[in-house]
């Protein structure tokens, strides 16, 4: 088992090169364009959070479901999987700005179904009507279960949680969520913040390069130590 620093640093490096550029990160700026940014990044935030949690404690059980050899030699597998599939996505990718381009046009068709139920308020009257609400009715308003639902929905299945499950069964799981959820709070505060002017700055193409080559130097240094023990 690796030390927390190490699970740490490790966890933070992915996440962040992981969700900078993904489709929550163009999700959480279009929502926060549209919506109260508070509610935004407490709806995005809280979904990133939750799936790290759960995605921690998952790998924290792959070694009681299997040997923890095979778990070791499992992640690195998947290590220089999501490495060679960051590496191809890169060299895929035919402009920047299509991936935000796809997830705006996907919200903008929920906007449209959802029509009708949202021409009545007005952004005064949303103000006003916050203003009352109690605490938890504004925790769990509709933008804060959208946020959170497209985004838990989002990462669901995608290669930054299935990395967090193996990282989490070879390294420290501490250290692991600690990482994994302060880099999940600065790319989405980043999102949140910037919203289309940083989105639109971001070269995809050079994040999943980055992203490949930090997963390949994990599986290099997964199997060395699998050589040395």
């Amino acid at each position: 088992m690796s030390t927390v620093v190490q699970g740490f640093t490790k966890s933070l490096a992915m996440t962040v090169l992981s969700e900078i550029g993904d489709k929550t990160f163009f999700a959480a700026a279009i929502l926060a364009m549209r919506h109260p940014r508070r509610l935004v990044l407490s709806g995005c935030l809280g979904a990133l959070i939750v799936m790290t949690i759960l995605s921690v404690l998952v790998g924290l059980a792959a070694p009681n479901l299997l040997s923890r050899k095979w778990s070791h030699h499992i992640t690195t597998l998947l290590f220089f999987g999501f490495g060679l599939w960051s590496l191809w996505d890169a060299f895929k990718q035919d402009g920047d700005d299509d991936e935000f381009a796809e997830v705006e046009a996907k919200l903008d068709a929920d906007l449209k179904a959802n029509a009708g139920a949202t021409k009545k308020s007005s952004k005064d009257d949303d103000d006003l009507k916050k203003q009352k609400r109690l605490f938890l009715l504004q925790f769990f308003s509709p933008i804060f279960l959208k946020a959170f639902s497209i985004t838990f929905f989002g990462e669901w299945g995608d290669k930054s949680q299935l990395a967090t499950i193996g990282l989490a069964a070879d390294e420290n799981p501490l250290g692991v969520v600690l990482g994994g959820i302060l880099g999940q709070a600065l790319c989405t505060t980043a999102a949140v913040l910037g919203g289309k002017s940083l989105a639109s700055q971001i070269s995809e193409k050079i994040v999943a390069l980055s992203g490949g080559v930090l997963f390949i130097v994990f599986g290099i240094q997964s199997f060395l130590s699998t050589v040395e023990a």
